[in-house]
């Protein structure tokens, strides 16, 4: 059987021409940097300045042997080969320097000294003595040489300095997501430089070096806009002219050029071509001739032909490095997004691993009730074999002989003492009278055994339950992750777009707004900040801002926040926001006991970033600073749990085994807590311990209560949990133990706090707060004698009705936007 031939995929032929121009892309593909190395080499190698000055080759090799050792021989080369074909031939001497500045970095690498900013003062040394020596050599008595000298070992110097940021651009290593002003200029001044090679080489009359020149500006203009069109037209006209004197008016030409292209490159490579053409035609109108005029035009034709050659894909790779293009806002969104994505997979592991901290304790705190059993069986058992077995004159017969009976037997007797501990022996099952001769004694050790047994399991049970909330709070916290990881990769796919249309609507309003960014479009959850430098004393920011936002979102939106410049800048920084469906109003009211200053109760009313507003009352134990410690530790601890997202279940109980460990002495808190949504008026109440609480919706006035003990008593607290739909107009009213307990002489204290709220006609939270209040201190004649702290929350859930209602403004379109933005 013959071997399967197989096609040669390395040999061009075998594939016919395709293969071998792919196979050409290819090689120059990888071999891109170092064609680019050589061509850049021979054209600086080629150029000169005024009087014969060539510090380019040196300045180009010593960079690349620092930056990139790999092609410095080929440089070298390059830049050596192209000094032949200069107008002033000097071979012998850039080899000269060239070589020196080798022996140098190896010199210095010996010394393990070689480092970048190193690199300038080696070519000046390399250009001084080389060239100074050309000087001596020459017999020249004039002193011009040896200043040129020294000018041009400056220059390459200089010329060093700008190269080293110019070659990391054009590499493919260390890219930037954008370039700083200096390495554009760097680029810029190698690519003029490298034009200067061109001087002197002409096509049909055109020179050369004006062809690429006017290309390069052209370039530039359409990828980064009139500003960077401009800068290249003075960096490559004043590079130019260094070689020619002649080619002084190039500067203003070329950029005037650039910056006619930039202004009007919106309209493609067409109007960029037409911007640069229409500027150089106008100032070379002033040259007089009408020769170099058409040289100009034809120059600038040439260019242009270049530049509609030139592929797309290489325009927009230059604007995305140019900050304020749309390529460079594109190119920053997906380095964003990087960096968005690598820190949620990051945060994603965090989750992942709190997941399994979570798993590894349920599994050993399971899987350890399962082996203890067995072993407490065993230690029973051997208990008994021990203290009342081992010295029978039977052992040998019942363990030996009769085992699986004794075992059997035994577990019996167990589960009779588990099932009455103060077992008799007249109620011992009659096998085990029958079976064994020492019934009392084995009743005795079993009675004993059993009472150890129930104090471990007592202790036991603690520290279970402490395992499963510990389990309980890592997977509380990875859920937190897991939802930081959903808010982190939350991304709207039409958010530029949006994003621009709400820019060009706000600009048409003719305010002077200086930015506007958009932190989130989300339905329910949008987020703007503004900032302007407007007088704000006509409310703009809420009469006219958020009603035209309001319009083109399809929401109402609020001012949330507005703060000036305490430089004095006169700049304001405004925050708009999705204003709630509902809103809460609040009041509160308090005493002390006996009428002191500091009340053991405490309270909270914050609003949660997840669109709840969380209001919370704790009693701490007995009165004074430290009933005030207690419960204002529960109550901060809970608001910062509530806070980082954490379920409110499993925020309560990690509240309650913190104030179980925090001191050994009997200290606990009650808790009453109401979590009011603001987008459906949902109100989630938990009560540990605490008092009822009353909902009052017109005249009707409704109980809500608990039965279960306060936090801090037990490891395993019961939590209450109540959800009540609240209309707009309802009242919450949450009160401690002290304005329940007022009324000593009431039977049913309920109804008499029923009966007071129903005869209260005020709808002002405040004054609803600080009415019943004193309804309850009248309780105590003269004022005094008050038997505990009071405190009263009053909340009142109205609908958001919007200061300003929006208007449409003529030729605005309202954005549709997804409900659920992923």
């Amino acid at each position: 059987m013959k071997p399967a031939i197989k096609p040669d995929r390395e040999n061009p032929r075998a594939r016919g021409w395709k293969g071998a121009w792919t196979a050409s892309l290819e090689w120059l593909g990888r071999k891109q940097w170092l064609l680019g190395v050589m061509m850049i080499g021979f054209l600086l190698g080629r150029a000169v300045m005024l009087e014969g000055m060539a510090p380019f080759a040196v300045a180009f090799y010593a960079v690349v042997l620092y930056k990139r050792r790999e092609y410095a021989t080929w440089a070298a080369l390059a830049a050596i080969a192209g000094s032949f074909w200069s107008p002033a031939p000097s071979p012998a001497v850039i080899f000269a320097e060239v070589a020196i500045v080798y022996l140098l970095y190896r010199g210095l690498e010996a010394y393990e000294r070689v480092e970048i900013v190193h690199a300038p003062v080696v070519v000046f040394a390399a250009t001084l003595l080389v060239r100074l020596f050309h000087t001596v050599m020459t017999d020249s008595k004039e002193w011009l040489p040896y200043a040129l000298t020294a000018v041009e070992a400056a220059l390459s110097t200089v010329l060093t300095l700008l190269l080293l940021h110019a070659i990391p651009v054009l590499s493919k290593k260390n890219r930037k997501i954008g370039l700083k002003s200096e390495e554009w200029i760097g680029a810029m001044i190698l690519l003029a430089s490298a034009m200067t090679g061109l001087v002197g080489w002409t096509i049909e009359g055109i020179g050369v070096d004006q062809a690429f020149s006017r290309y390069i500006v052209l370039l530039f203009a359409l990828a980064g806009g009139p500003l960077m069109g401009c800068v290249s037209g003075v960096v490559a006209g004043i590079v130019l002219s260094l070689s020619d004197l002649s080619l002084v008016g190039q500067i203003g030409l070329l950029a005037f050029g650039g910056l006619l292209a930039g202004l009007i490159r919106e309209g493609g490579k067409a109007a960029t071509v037409f911007g640069m053409l229409l500027g150089t035609s106008m100032l070379a109108l002033y040259s007089g001739r009408a020769e170099d005029t058409m040289l100009s035009v034809w120059a600038t034709v040439a260019a242009s032909v270049l530049l509609l050659a030139t592929p797309r894909s290489l325009v927009h790779y230059i604007a995305r490095y140019v900050p304020g293009t749309a390529d460079y806002a594109r190119n920053q969104q997906d380095y964003a997004k990087k960096v968005r994505d690598l820190t949620a997979e990051r945060v994603e592991r965090f989750s992942e691993v709190f997941r399994q901290l979570s798993r590894s304790f349920r599994q050993i705190t399971y899987a350890g009730d399962a082996a203890r059993q067995s072993q407490d069986f065993d230690h029973f058992v051997s208990a008994v074999h021990e203290n009342s077995c081992k010295s029978c004159h039977r052992f040998g017969q019942c363990w030996d002989n009769q085992f699986f009976q004794t075992y059997k037997l035994m577990t019996d007797m167990m589960s009779a003492i588990e099932a009455e501990p103060d077992l008799s022996p007249s109620k011992i099952p009659k096998a085990w009278s029958r079976h064994c001769v020492k019934t009392p004694q084995v009743l005795e050790v079993l009675k004993r055994q059993y009472d150890l047994y129930r104090h471990d399991l007592q202790w036991h049970k603690q520290l279970q339950d402490s395992r499963l909330l510990v389990a309980d709070q890592l997977s509380g916290v990875s859920q937190v992750m897991d939802d930081l990881v959903k808010e982190i990769r939350r991304e709207a796919k039409e958010l530029v777009r949006h994003d621009e249309q709400i820019r060009e609507e706000l600009d048409r309003l003719g305010l002077d707004i200086i930015s506007a960014e958009m932190i989130s479009l989300e339905e329910g959850h949008i987020e703007i900040e503004l900032i302007h430098s407007f007088r704000p004393g006509f409310d703009e920011c809420r009469k006219v801002i958020a009603p035209l936002l309001s319009d083109i979102l399809g929401e109402s939106i609020t001012v949330t926040s507005e703060r000036t410049d305490p430089a004095g800048g006169g700049r304001t920084w405004v925050t708009f926001a999705s204003a709630k469906a509902f809103e809460v109003e609040t009041g509160v009211a308090g005493a002390a006991k006996d009428g002191g200053w500091l009340s053991g109760d405490s309270f909270s009313m914050i609003e949660l970033g997840s669109g709840k507003f969380a209001v919370s009352l704790s009693d701490g134990m007995g009165n004074g600073a430290r009933a005030r410690m207690e419960s204002s530790a529960a109550l901060h601890m809970l608001e910062q749990l509530l806070q980082s997202g954490i379920n409110e279940r499993l925020a309560v109980k990690s509240v309650n085994s913190v104030l179980l460990l925090r001191s050994p002495e009997e200290m606990f808190a009650t808790v009453d807590l109401a979590l009011i949504d603001l987008h459906t008026a949902q109100a989630t109440m938990l009560k540990i311990g605490s008092s009822p609480s009353f909902i009052k919706r017109g005249k009707e006035v409704i109980p809500v209560s608990a039965g279960n003990l306060p936090i801090g008593i037990l490891h395993d607290i019961e939590i209450d949990v109540l959800q009540v739909d609240l209309q707009p107009g309802d009242t919450l009213i949450m009160m401690t133990d002290g304005i329940l307990d007022a009324p000593g002489h009431a039977v049913n204290k309920e109804l008499w706090v029923k009966r007071v709220l129903q005869e209260i006609a005020t709808e002002d939270p405040q004054e609803l707060a600080d009415t019943l209040l004193d309804t309850a201190l009248r309780q105590y004649p003269g004022g005094g004698g008050i038997r505990d702290d009071m405190t009263v929350i009053v909340t009142r859930v109205t609908r958001h009705q919007p200061e300003w209602a929006s208007f449409r403004w003529p030729g605005i379109h309202r954005q549709e936007r997804p409900r659920t933005v992923s």
